[in-house]
């Protein structure tokens, strides 16, 4: 019988999860089964017990259950500490690991995929929630000259700042402090995409030198993408190989075996962009 994994979230029936480690699973010969459970918070820790003491091997955790699921393991990997939220688990002799494999694989899609090089480069991190605190310490391994994190209220950004702040040189501010500064790398980590927004920073942050990478990802164009696009960025992304890559991470946590990312990115991007061209 295949070993049994699955993603954990609310809602989760749009996730490309499923294609992304089938894919992954048939490249490397691997007999594994990848379903959707769709679980509303409060049943959230229930249900995951549920499917680990009824043989499951491991699974995914995405919104709303990261913080969650960092409660409910027994044991953190020093990433999954320093985010404190947990996105991959693993059961091992009974014990349940937790990993996050979210920062890993922005990093990868920045350096590998993208193949983005900078020296000292200042970086500019938009939002203070999970996303942002697990992107933190691969952000700052990129040794900026300086990483700002900006968010809508300034306390939040301070604060994440005060805590990382031994890891690199690092500041925090509102969105609107940001006026005649500029960045070498802006990475979007809130949700505003998600419905269409774009956080309200000032526009002279982004120049024709600057890269802006948004951990989100759609169809088309994210609202943060088209943004950048339009005021001259030198690149504008999306996050579909962060997607892929932190999959590709939580995959060798489960198999033990890293699977080749490059053809699954490529033929994801094949169909989100047959999505976008489709009539809705």
């Amino acid at each position: 019988m295949p070993d049994a994994y699955v993603l954990f979230g609310f809602p989760v029936h749009h996730s490309w999860s499923p294609f992304i480690h089938g894919m992954f699973a048939r490249q490397t010969g691997q007999e594994m089964s990848y379903r959707l459970f769709e679980t509303p918070p409060e049943r959230f820790r229930n249900d995951a017990l549920a499917f680990f003491t009824g043989g499951g091997a491991g699974a995914n955790v995405t919104l709303p259950h990261k913080r969650a699921a960092a409660d409910l393991v027994n044991e953190l990997t020093r990433r999954a500490q320093l985010a404190d939220a947990v996105n991959t688990i693993v059961c091992r002799d009974e014990c349940l690991l937790g990993d996050n494999t979210d920062g890993a694989g922005l990093l990868a899609d920045l350096t590998q995929n993208l193949k983005l090089r900078w020296s000292s480069p200042r970086i500019l991190l938009l939002g203070a929630g999970g996303a942002a605190r697990g992107a933190m310490a691969p952000l700052l391994s990129l040794e900026p000259e300086l990483l700002v994190i900006a968010n809508r209220t300034a306390h939040r950004a301070v604060a994440l700042a005060r805590e990382f702040a031994e890891l690199g040189p690092i500041a925090g501010c509102e969105f609107s402090k940001l006026e005649h500064r500029r960045f070498d790398l802006i990475v979007n980590a809130t949700s505003a995409s998600l419905h269409g927004d774009v956080p309200l920073v000032p526009i002279d942050v982004v120049d024709s030198t600057t890269t802006c990478y948004d951990m989100a990802y759609g169809a088309g164009d994210t609202a943060f993408v088209a943004w950048a696009k339009r005021l001259g960025a030198a690149r504008a992304e999306p996050g579909w190989g962060m997607l892929v890559e932190q999959a590709a991470e939580a995959f060798q946590l489960w198999r033990g075996i890293r699977p080749d990312t490059a053809p699954v990115l490529d033929a994801l991007r094949r169909r989100a962009a047959t999505a976008a061209r489709s009539p809705s």
